[in-house]
């Protein structure tokens, strides 16, 4: 049975006081709590908000996946609860971790979703070659599903969600995890489907850059709708409040951190070699004078962006928080030279180079980043640092010691935060922290001083019984960090650790980052997210286990100023370098 006629201008989706709840771990959580909105035919409307704001529980109520306590769900005119089945083959859904088979290939794959919605086998071929035109996987069909890049993987799950094809698309934050330019590509996508073909498009991301590529926003908060509208409506409120401060004198961490606790100042965020405040109120409050009675500061008013409505809907005061961790200067925090040391380091497996003949140095106590696009090397080039994987050729310098022939010794004075959340999600909180404290050595009385000191310094003493599995992100965020540092590391492995993450958890994150930095902890990172990369001291670019381009952020944007572009951002920078290389491989692969 077919969606009902409707009109052409009623919405595609609507929620009339909706209610939902959950029980866990013996209390009653309210995720939904009187939602109401619309979904208008033939937007990308943006679902926004932080973690815990009930984003994914909304999206499998609209799929007809989940029954409301109380309220009304509208879905192309079907009632989602009582008509969950015609619900679900109406619409496309695709969720945070989209089904995929790794073990088959990209063509079973479709094959089996073709089945799966139903699609008549003499309609496959015409829309198979859509699908792979549309998402540029044409020469991938035969390729292993497992075998694709990040973000490869979301674009051949966007093609499995609409085999069959579908006027509403529920989109659960589809570009987590995947590198800028295949986060351009997918939204070249989305919109070629909302223009070309009239679809609507509800899309929930934890990237508030991608709220600004929304027609309209709806931000929820704690089950909540606190606003919705264009994305202008947000920003245009919020002008007049937004800067960039630098100082000649002061370093960036410091001025963040005097800016934050000043009381006119809503936010303070570390962007390239100065600091983006917002400020409570329309005007400059003074900014020039608050780096103290030698220091005049240097203010420039700058454009806001929908994240600064953000912060300020949510009453965030994040970075307002006290910097200060009870973490000791690592020994010979003052020792001149490079902590970490590469040189013509080389990963083969089989006949591919996963990383092919990188060199660079990383000073102690420097913030430094490793980008590039899904496959570029980046984590494999960690895991061999960290003395996880051995390194085919090429020389390892890691605190002092050599990876070929201490790498136990160099693993003790490492602390490492993996891609995904890697804790014992059946364990608990305090069993987690007991566990990994006595995997660094941690015994007796010190152990259990490390332990108090993580649940205190994390916040996280009310959840010690919490299952870890079962934790908001944010909060395994926290866990997973708090595991990393209890025995007190020289050197802090974090490999894309805010995935996913909401913006006020991400400045939590590097609230903490940035006191280690201070206190000479060395931190190496990846991230998709460029504006984590102006965070860094220096970052280097890699593609196709190459180095691209080395510098700090400052550096790398000035590279790429043009007339059309005279202020780049990082990633306009980071796309510019990526598509070079692909440019030069193309024409090597011609000649």
């Amino acid at each position: 049975m077919s969606p009902p006629d409707s009109p052409a201008d009623a919405p595609a989706l609507e929620l009339d006081g909706v209610v939902k709840t959950f029980s866990s771990g013996g209390r009653e959580v309210t995720a939904l709590d009187g939602v109401t909105a619309t979904v208008r035919r033939g937007l990308v409307t943006g679902l926004v908000g932080p973690d815990a704001a009930g984003k994914t529980t909304l999206m499998r109520l609209s799929a007809g996946l989940l029954v409301p306590d109380s309220g009304r769900i509208l879905a192309l005119g079907l009632d989602a609860a009582r008509q969950s089945l015609q619900v679900q083959s109406s619409l496309g859904y695709m969720p945070q971790r989209f089904g995929l088979y790794e073990d088959l290939t990209v063509q079973e794959n479709l094959d089996l979703y073709a089945d799966l919605q139903n699609l008549a086998p003499k309609e496959r071929p015409a829309r198979y070659e859509e699908l792979m035109r549309l998402t540029g996987l044409e020469p991938f069909t035969k390729r292993l599903a497992g075998d694709l890049s990040g973000g490869m993987k979301q674009k051949l799950g966007l093609a499995c969600s609409l085999a069959q094809p579908k006027e509403l698309l529920l989109l659960d934050e589809p570009t987590v995890g995947v590198d800028p330019l295949s986060r351009r590509e997918l939204w070249a996508i989305i919109y070629r489907l909302v223009e070309d073909h009239g679809f609507t498009v509800l899309l929930s991301t934890a990237y508030l850059d991608e709220a600004e590529r929304c027609q309209e926003v709806i931000l929820m908060h704690q089950g909540k709708v606190l606003e919705s509208g264009p994305p202008d409506s947000f920003t245009t409120t919020m002008t007049g409040r937004s800067f960039l401060v630098t100082s000649p004198e002061m370093g960036k961490r410091a001025l963040q951190r005097t800016l934050a606790q000043q009381p006119p100042v809503l936010d303070a965020l570390i962007q390239g070699e100065g600091v983006r405040v917002v400020t409570r109120e329309k005007g400059d409050p003074g900014l020039a004078r608050m780096g103290g009675q030698n220091e005049t500061l240097e203010v420039q008013q700058v454009a806001p962006r929908f994240e600064d409505a953000f912060v300020d809907l949510l009453g965030a005061d994040q970075s307002k928080r006290d910097a200060a961790m009870d973490v000791p200067a690592p020994e010979h925090a003052q020792d001149q030279g490079p902590v970490i040391q590469v040189r013509d380091l080389k990963r083969r497996f089989g006949n591919f180079y996963a990383v092919d003949g990188i060199s660079f140095a990383v000073e102690r106590g420097e913030v430094f980043g490793l980008l590039g696009a899904n496959g570029a090397g980046k984590s494999t080039t960690f895991r061999m640092l960290c003395g996880l994987l051995p390194a085919t050729e090429g020389s390892l310098q890691v605190a002092g010691h050599n990876l070929r022939k201490a790498a136990a010794q160099a693993r003790a004075k490492i602390g490492y935060m993996a891609q995904r959340f890697s804790l014992y999600a059946n364990l608990s909180v305090i069993e987690n922290l007991r566990f990994f404290a006595s995997v660094y050595g941690l015994k007796g009385s010190l152990r259990r001083e490390r332990v108090r000191w993580a649940m205190e310094e994390f916040e996280l003493a009310e959840l010690g019984r919490a299952t870890s599995g079962e934790l908001p992100l944010g909060y395994k965020q926290r866990l997973a960090l708090a595991a990393s540092l209890m025995h007190h590391p020289h050197i802090l492995f974090l490999d894309e650790p805010t995935s996913g993450v909401d913006p006020l958890a991400r400045r939590e994150f590097w609230r903490r980052i940035n006191a280690l930095a201070e206190r000479r902890v060395t931190v190496l990172v990846t991230t998709h997210f460029m504006e984590e990369a102006e965070y860094c001291d220096r970052v280097v670019i890699m593609d196709r286990g190459k180095l691209l381009a080395e510098g700090t952020p400052e550096e790398l944007k000035q590279a790429h100023h043009t007339e059309d572009n005279p202020d780049p951002t990082m990633e306009d920078a980071f796309i510019a370098l990526i598509e070079q290389s692909h440019a030069e491989r193309d024409r090597e692969q011609a000649a």
